[in-house]
Parts: structure tokens; sequence; C-alpha cells
């Protein structure tokens, strides 16, 4: 353990570290008869045990004290302060800005040493309270660590499912997830939350799982009948993660259910209408559609960013919200580089058909 020993006069210094020699303790030990100096190696090291003088030039005890406490690490360090006052309100101010103990001078050694060797245990049974709260803290980001990873490994087991199911949706989900982090960022939402949506958003479509194979890859049109039956997706995804604890499978579940809902009551499955609708599905629905219409599908070609672009400003308010298409019109530059890193190789836009 470190000690130091702040006092003007010489004698001091060598008797105090004297007594400290002499105690059971493994000590490095400096002495200062400048407290400015003793202050400016605080900062470098903080000790573990301080015994400063009261009176001293240009910085007296109090003034040091209180530079010492404010000193990041030092609330809990034990300093003694020696002092020939015998005033009351000297020993009261001093406890007030954080002195642990008091000795009188003309020392009694022996005295000395039962206080030192007091604050000696005590500073070393915070010392081990300190690391085991240390290694209890890295312990509980581990386990935590250990949950996130597998929340994510579960989220990517229930993607690749759905993508068995409907390959199409392979680099689709990565684009529009990168799509709705960035939306989610210009709009200025924290980033903790951007990041928790992008690792949301690929689960808008798990509820796919349960829809028949015959109407998830119909070629064609799908009929009234069957495009009811697909809009099921969202409740069954909504179904399948809403129970879960964990934030970012709640989110999930938000997304699934209202990554479809439009901003002007007209989407489904509840027909929710402007800010009802959950931000992070308002987000999710803009990358959602973007990223579809501008990649090949069965039943249509591959739009143009261009006409995709130019469709999202004409449902603005409409099928989307004003502040998302807003934030997702200044993220283009960040969206085209996504589109580009992650392109698939059937997805070069075709000339739109003639009029």
């Amino acid at each position: 353990m470190l000690a130091y020993i702040i006092d003007d006069n010489a004698t001091n210094l060598d008797l105090f570290q004297a007594v400290l020699r002499r105690l059971p303790f493994a000590l490095e030990i400096h002495c200062y008869s400048c407290p400015q100096k003793a202050l400016a190696a605080c900062t470098r090291a903080l000790p573990d045990l301080l015994v400063v003088d009261y009176m001293m030039p240009l910085m007296n005890g109090h003034q040091f004290a209180l530079a010492f406490r404010a000193l990041p690490g030092a609330g809990n360090i034990p300093m003694v302060m020696v002092t020939a006052a015998t005033g009351r309100e000297i020993k009261r101010t001093a406890l007030e800005i954080g002195v642990t103990d008091f000795l009188t001078k003309p020392v009694d050694i022996y005295e000395m040493r039962a206080r030192l060797t007091n604050l000696l245990k005590l500073r070393e049974s915070q010392i081990v309270l300190e690391n085991h709260n240390q290694r209890l803290a890295e312990e509980v980001r581990a386990a935590t660590r250990n949950i996130l990873d597998r929340e994510r490994e579960l989220i990517h087991r229930l993607t690749k499912a759905s993508e068995c199911r409907d390959p199409e949706t392979g680099t689709h989900i990565v684009r529009m997830a990168e799509y709705a982090a960035i939306i989610a960022r210009k709009i200025g939402l924290a980033s903790d939350y951007c990041d928790l949506i992008m690792r949301a958003a690929p689960m808008h479509d798990i509820g796919k799982v349960g829809i028949p194979d015959n109407i998830l890859l119909k070629p064609g049109a799908l009929t009234e009948a069957e495009f009811e039956l697909m809009k099921q997706h969202t409740v069954i995804g909504h179904d399948l993660l809403k129970s879960s604890d964990s934030e970012l499978i709640q989110l999930g579940a938000q997304i699934a259910l209202s990554h479809h809902e439009q901003y002007d009551g007209n989407g489904y499955p509840n027909g929710r209408v402007g800010e009802k609708i959950p931000l992070a599905a308002q987000i999710v629905s803009i990358a959602d559609v973007f990223d579809a219409l501008t990649t090949v599908r069965r039943y249509k070609r591959a739009w143009s960013a261009e006409e995709a672009v130019r469709y999202v400003i004409e449902h603005r308010g409409l099928r989307f919200a004003p502040r998302c298409v807003d934030g997702f019109l200044s993220a283009m530059p960040e969206i085209d580089a996504i589109k580009r890193k992650f392109r698939d190789p059937d997805d070069m836009p075709e000339p739109a058909p003639e009029p």
C-alpha cells in the first residue's frame, strides 16, 4: 500500500515516517514538505493513507483536504490530520470536508501507531471489497454478454428459419435492418435505441413461418382471400415473440405486429393511425418497402432507387410517417452505400414498362 506524509517540518516528517515503517503493513512511504507537490503526486497515484499537517504555508490542511477529496476515487481514502490547534471549529470543519481522524501535537507515538493501524486495516478491507465488487461486476457483464449472445443466436436462428421458407428474405433482412438503424439516427433517436432497432428489425417477417407455402411462394398476385391469410403473418410473428422478457425481442414483437400499419390508418392488422403506430414499426415500414421495391421479387421487377424514393415521397403522411420520410431522405447517401455493399446479383433495375 501507498502512504503519503505532508508536513512542512522535516522533524515531523522523519518521526511520522519512522512510526509508519514500524507498522505491520507493506507500505511504500512518500514524504512531502510542500502540499502542492503532494497534491500533484495524488493526481498521479492515489495513496491508501494520508497524514497531513494542518498548519502549512500557502495551503493549510483544510484546503489540502478539500482539493484531495475532489480527486476521482479519493472519497474513501483514510486521511489523518495532525494539528496543535485545540479549537473545536477546526476539527468540525475538517470532519465536514472529509478528514477521517485527528492526532494532536505533541503526538503520542503509541496513539499514532494504534490509529494508523486501524485505518490501514480499514483500507485493506476497502480494497478487498472493491476488488470483490469489480469481480462481481465483471461476472455480471460476462453473464449479460452471454444472455445477449444467446438472444442474437435465437434471433439469427429464427430469421434463418424464415429464410428457409422464403429465400428472397436473406439479404433483404440485412439491408433493411441497416436502413432502419440509419433512419432512426437521422430522426434523432439515441444511439443505443438505434442499435436495438437494427437488431430487432430482422424479426419483422418472422410470422411468415406460419403462412402456407402455396401462398408464401406463389409467383403471381394473391387473391383477396389469400392476401387476408398472408396478413396474418404480422399477428403470428407478434404471438411468437410477445411473451419474452427481453427488451430486444419485445421490440421485435412490436415491429412484427405493426410494420404493415399505415400512417393514414389504411394498414393492417389493426388499422392504427399516426403516432399510435410504434415508432420502430414506422421506421421499419419505410426500410422494408424501399428495399422490397428496389429488389427483384417473383412477382415484380426491381425498381430503380429514384423510382422507389419518389414512391416514398408521394406516400409521405399517407403510408409513411412524415418525420420518418424526412429521416429516410436525409439518409439516402448512406442507404445507397448499404445497397451497393449488400447487393443481390439479380437486383439491377429493369426499365419501367411503357405506359
